[in-house]
């Protein structure tokens, strides 16, 4: 008897991350955001996935997470203290809720405010905004509660929603409580709950940037963290449904930062997560490159598209392996300020570099081609957060007490999986950094890593001058 044999076709589901800027100052973009939903939900469940929102705050647009954090640093100096500030943008969003769920929604803006500022005063009384009291106060003013909102807003439009409460979050994250670390194991045991609620529903909202442990303590991912949720979420499904990554921004990638570069500049139309996550370490805000290293450790594969969301037509596909392209091999020019680089005989900064991925989980960095003085081989550590070096020197220097430390540096990258194409181009990207009156300290080109990296002063505006004069030089530049 012949058997038939049934593969049974997974539902899609598109993980859809709308940041502060996708959302507007006191929620202007929203109609946009609900448009866009609407349409993707014709073929797909969706887990929409926000940040804080942003607000008017003095003439000037700021993000919600900025405001709380400049309270929470009044409350730690023990000085009073208002949310006038985030209640008023959460009331100018609460515009767009329809009467039906208009009451419920005030509700729950002002319960989940008092938790903010429950956290908030008992850094008051300790007289430290950390930890916990930070996360709590950060999450229930921001991330979470926006979440909240979105849900009541959807609902007003007739679209099948829900919203994921805080007792039931999935992603379950280390104990670092300001600077946490995604557990993909425990996190998987708890998402029944969403799941449940992706069933009946076409639409799930989750806050983004927050975590929490096992035991129930609030975590935060550092700034930029709801890509990171948005990765993670797409990990713990990727099984489940045929999911890709949705980041909804203003535009999609572009070949340098458009308040950097003015002309000139091609659309990228795809790159691969290793040129991504590269533009994104060294300044280019397509995504947190730490979202792109957990997909790659937990073994997923699926797209992360960015998507112009005033202009959908327009997108960038970020894939493990991209389509063959015949456009322009060197694909970004980009730059990052205020780095450090961190001189250490090789034999230390192995047991440093195997501290900063298992301890400290820690990935922002860059190792350059080593050199050798008087016999012995030192290894240069290219830091792309000066802050972050000033913060830990005594644990760096713990590994060599003799290693050097110089800050103030600068990085312009150039970005490429195929740069191997490019004629000459090392020599012509410093030729153009010359003949722009900058100074190269130090240049690293490795045809393996796809990038090539130019080390100068970071004073005045050296590193934007840079980025133009190579981008300029782009489009002259031959390639096989």
């Amino acid at each position: 008897m012949e058997c038939l044999h049934f593969t049974l076709k997974m539902e899609n589901l598109v993980v859809a991350k709308f940041g502060g800027s996708a959302i507007g100052p006191d929620g202007l973009s929203i109609p946009i955001i609900i448009q866009r939903i609407t349409e993707l939900k014709k073929n797909s469940k969706i887990i929409a996935v926000f940040s804080a929102p942003l607000t008017i705050d003095d003439g000037k647009t700021r993000s919600i997470t900025d405001v709380i954090l400049e309270i929470g640093q009044k409350a730690e100096n023990g000085e009073s203290f208002t949310l006038e500030k985030v209640s008023n943008a959460y009331s100018k969003i609460l515009d767009l809720v329809s009467t039906e769920y208009q009451e419920a929604c005030k509700k729950t803006i002002e319960e989940y405010l008092q938790k903010a500022k429950d956290a908030l005063v008992l850094a008051q009384e300790k007289k430290d905004f950390a930890n916990e009291d930070r996360s709590n106060a950060l999450a229930f003013s921001g991330e979470i509660l926006m979440s909240q909102v979105m849900n009541y807003i959807l609902k007003g439009k007739g679209i099948k929603s829900a919203a994921v409460d805080f007792e039931s979050w999935p992603i379950i994250t280390d104990s670092n409580i300001e600077s946490t670390n995604f557990l993909y194991s425990k996190s998987a045991e708890r998402i029944a709950p969403i799941e449940s609620l992706l069933k009946q529903n076409d639409i799930v909202s989750i806050g983004g940037f927050i975590g929490k442990t096992a035991d129930g303590i609030t975590t935060t991912y550092e700034r930029g963290g709801s890509d990171r949720t948005a990765a993670d979420l797409g990990i713990l499904f990727h099984k489940k449904f045929n999911t890709q990554i949705d980041f909804e921004k203003d535009s999609s990638v572009v070949s340098a930062d458009p308040k950097i570069v003015s002309d000139g500049l091609d659309e990228v139309s795809q790159l691969s997560f290793n040129e991504a996550r590269l533009a994104g370490m060294f300044g280019m805000k397509i995504l947190d490159p730490i979202a792109i290293k957990e997909i790659l450790e937990n073994g997923a594969d699926m797209p992360i598209i960015v998507t112009n969301m005033k202009n959908p037509a327009k997108t960038t596909v970020i894939k493990r392996t991209p389509d063959k392209q015949n456009g322009h091999p060197l694909k970004i020019v980009t730059g990052k300020k205020n780095c450090a680089i961190f001189r250490i005989e090789s034999e230390s900064a192995v047991r440093l570099l195997e501290s900063l991925e298992k301890l400290k989980r820690y990935s922002e960095f860059i190792v350059l081609s080593p050199y050798t003085k008087d016999g012995i081989e030192f290894t240069r550590i290219l830091f792309l957060d000066g802050d972050y070096v000033k913060r830990n020197e005594k644990y760096l220097l713990g590994f060599d007490s003799l290693a050097t430390i110089t800050y103030n540096r600068g990085v312009i990258t150039l970005i490429g999986d195929e740069m191997w194409r490019v004629q000459q181009i090392a020599s012509k990207a410093s030729a153009k950094i010359g003949e722009a009156g900058l100074n190269i300290l130090n240049m690293d080109a490795q045809e393996e890593t796809s990038r090539i990296i130019i080390v100068v002063e970071d004073s005045g505006d050296n590193i934007k001058n840079a980025i133009r004069a190579i981008h300029d030089e782009k489009s002259k530049i031959k390639f096989v």
